[in-house]
């Protein structure tokens, strides 16, 4: 096994990863590796190694194994080891159904209430992704998306419901870097979010709604090409 990233590699613009512990950083650059399939399923996950590569002691890794088992990420066998799990399609569909329910109603929010400072700030991740697409920087890109999504939630003070969905949608953000280009234009999800960011600007709820909708139902015409091309990283 090889881990061909580090922690340091992690502190780009996000300050709650700069600012927190030794084992949160290590969680969630093992939760990055499996997500960007640095770390593919079925692989198997070395305590000792990860702390080695990592340059820290055991006692984090081995934490950070148990949140990412919490997270449908791995699954820790008894007397055999921790192992990368397959990609459950039941278990993307079920987290993009519960996805939409929450980022519908705060896309709805935010056109109703994101005053002109907020709206900028999403326009900003926005243009940062396009930056990332000439680049052609996919790692950069999908953060970029990450934080388009976050910027709405935080324009109306629902960060917390970001939260709930960060670790939950983990298993569609594997399908997401498995499908570009593949399945899913960069073009269409640019297109996709500017629509969006249309909607809030104009203060227009309904068209929030099915902006957000529509997007978020990308991944289900994705997913069926994804999981063919890739057989042996799907269960199910």
């Amino acid at each position: 096994m090889n881990i061909s990233f580090q922690l340091d590699a992690l502190e780009d613009e996000s300050a709650r990863l700069r600012q927190g512990t030794i084992g949160y950083r290590v969680f969630e650059a093992l939760k990055q590796g499996v997500v960007q399939l640095h770390l593919r399923p079925g692989n198997l996950l070395s305590e000792a190694e990860v702390a080695k590569q990592l340059g820290v002691s055991r006692q984090p890794v081995r934490e950070a194994f148990i949140k990412l088992a919490e997270a449908g990420l791995v699954e820790i066998r008894p007397q055999r080891g921790t192992f990368v799990v397959l990609i459950s399609r039941r278990e993307v569909e079920n987290a993009r159904f519960i996805r939409e329910a929450i980022e519908v109603a705060v896309a709805r929010k935010a056109a109703e209430e994101a005053d002109a400072e907020a709206i900028s700030r999403i326009r900003e991740t926005l243009v940062r992704q396009r930056e990332a697409h000439e680049r052609e920087d996919i790692a950069a890109f999908l953060r970029h998306d990450e934080a388009f999504h976050q910027a709405i939630a935080r324009s109306v003070d629902c960060e917390h419901a970001w939260r709930v969905l960060e670790t939950m949608k983990a298993q569609m953000d594997r399908v997401r870097y498995l499908s570009m280009p593949l399945a899913t234009p960069v073009e269409t999800l640019i297109r996709q979010h500017q629509a969006i960011l249309n909607a809030i600007e104009a203060h227009a709820p309904e068209d929030a709604e099915k902006a957000m909708r529509e997007h978020l139902s990308e991944i289900l015409t994705s997913l069926p090409k994804v999981a063919a091309a890739n057989p042996d990283l799907f269960v199910e």
